[in-house]
């Protein structure tokens, strides 16, 4: 179930090419593997299965996932296709269902190619990046290489940092950690919005250590038995440093969660139009 939630979302609900709206299936040995892609992006995930005769085919993601999850927890699930293999039962208990298939041969493979660069980064560190950053991602769309986060190495007094940075044209976020081995030289890499939420919903065990792989067109990241594959933002992401002001006089140290309920308290009688808060 916890499987098939992680793929399932990848599949758009409106698709104007059929396969895309199905989940690649695909049984072998001691295990499932489950495949979902929108030509953009695409994750895979292995789980553990009873398989009695291998073999693959696609089926409605978000149908499967909707009948899957409205069976009692801890439930078995049988897996069926037909011998012509154009539809498949889903049997669990006494609930039964037939989906409609369509061949294995039909699924897009977002090939990888070649990746320049390997990694690997704490979940907790890869979260905090995105959790700090993806707020100020642009929804624009004309201004396309702002629609998402800019990853890259720079130099920070003295230190090689792995630093994201996101911004809309209004407001600008930039959060850094040390950078891993295998990062230094690895060439600046937009990561679509698209992406970013996936991703932030994949690294919630703290103690996972993920796997990056880094090219000039495409990204993967391995967490445990999940992979995801994604194309970049083909564009350049603005020198956003000319923007940061230099030279401040003025410093104010704060408790992050008592200024931020102060903000919440005077924003209540701030206009709509701007929502502006003026601190003095």
């Amino acid at each position: 179930m916890k499987s098939l939630n992680h793929v399932h979302r990848v599949v758009e609900r409106r698709n104007t090419i059929p396969i895309l709206s199905n989940v690649l299936l695909k049984a072998d040995g001691q295990n499932l593997d489950m495949k979902a892609t929108d030509l953009d992006l695409e994750i895979t995930e292995a789980t553990p299965a009873s398989v009695e005769q291998a073999g693959a085919t696609t089926v409605p993601a978000h149908l499967l996932y909707d009948i899957v999850r409205k069976l009692p927890d801890g439930s078995e699930v049988l897996l069926a296709t037909s011998t012509d293999g154009g539809s498949m039962t889903v049997q669990s208990g006494r609930s039964k269902f037939s989906l409609q298939c369509l061949p294995e041969s039909d699924f897009p493979d977002l090939t990888a190619g070649t990746f320049t660069h390997s990694f690997k980064l704490k979940a907790t560190d890869l979260k905090m990046l995105i959790d700090r950053t993806q707020f100020a991602i642009s929804t624009e769309e004309t201004r396309y290489y702002l629609n998402g986060i800019f990853f890259h190495t720079i130099e920070s007094k003295g230190d090689l940092k792995l630093r994201a940075v996101a911004t809309d044209g209004h407001r600008l976020a930039r959060a850094d950690v040390d950078a891993p081995a295998g990062s230094e030289g690895m060439p600046g890499i937009i990561i679509p919005r698209k992406t970013v939420g996936e991703l932030q919903k994949l690294v919630d065990n703290p103690e996972a250590v993920v796997t990056v792989e880094v090219s000039d067109a495409k990204i993967r990241m391995t967490i445990g038995s999940i992979v995801l594959t994604s194309k970049l933002i083909d564009g350049t992401f603005p020198d956003y440093q000319r923007v940061i002001p230099t030279g401040n006089d003025k410093e104010m140290r704060v408790d992050c969660t008592t200024f931020a309920q102060a903000v919440d308290r005077v924003s209540t009688i701030s206009s709509e139009r701007g929502r502006a808060v003026k601190l003095a």
